[in-house]
């Protein structure tokens, strides 16, 4: 199954987050949830993939599973989410971009890379969860700076906020993914300029 890297939310750590610091065997399961309401699953997107995975541990060796849990998926001309592209709106509007206080690096990986991943992980004899995610973190700034070069004269100016709903890529925790289980990734910052141009186009 695709999970993702949600599942450690709740994880601080200013190491990368290694796959056993989720095990799924130990995730409660609550069906009496409300998983059929698209808010609350929206709300609760790392929860439901954390349940999603216990309920196939669960089943124990006779169901081998493997649960990828995919970094923050950059590039593309089709994406779905709008979170580049919330960015650049602020960018050419001037208007700052939300962030939290203690704003926290994530880890990426590219549309292309993790279509790899999975084409080879359908190969491979592992079972569990295991992390894809590309080498190294980035920050909000980053991502911002590289979103910057496709609007003219693009800055990008940034507003702290102590509560309340932070701009996409913002993290109040570092839950960043450890990838040394098996797959060879690229570096996130070869490859961001080319997926912020894929999403955005060269108008931005």
């Amino acid at each position: 199954m695709t999970s993702t890297v949600e599942v450690y939310e709740y994880e601080d750590s200013p190491e990368l987050v290694r796959e056993e610091a989720v095990d799924p065997a130990t995730v409660t399961v609550d069906l009496r949830l409300p998983w059929d309401d698209p808010a609350f699953r929206e709300a609760h997107y790392g929860e439901g993939k954390r349940q999603a995975e216990a309920v196939l541990a669960a089943a124990g060796p006779e169901l081998p599973y493997a649960a990828v849990r995919v970094a923050h998926v950059l590039g593309g001309d089709d994406d779905f989410t709008g979170r580049l592209a919330h960015h650049a709106e602020r960018i050419r509007t001037g208007e700052p971009i939300a962030v939290p206080v203690v704003n926290r690096p994530a880890t990426y990986v590219h549309v292309e890379e993790i279509a790899r991943f999975l084409a080879w992980a359908a190969g491979e004899d592992f079972t569990g969860p295991v992390n894809a995610a590309s080498h190294g973190t980035l920050t909000t700034e980053e991502l911002c700076e590289a979103v910057a070069a496709h609007v003219p004269d693009g800055r990008a100016g940034y507003r702290p906020v102590e509560v309340g709903e932070a701009s996409p890529f913002s993290f109040r925790r570092s839950y960043g993914m450890d990838n040394a289980l098996g797959f060879t990734f690229a570096d996130a910052r070869q490859w961001l300029p080319r997926a912020v141009a894929e999403t955005l186009g060269k108008d931005g």
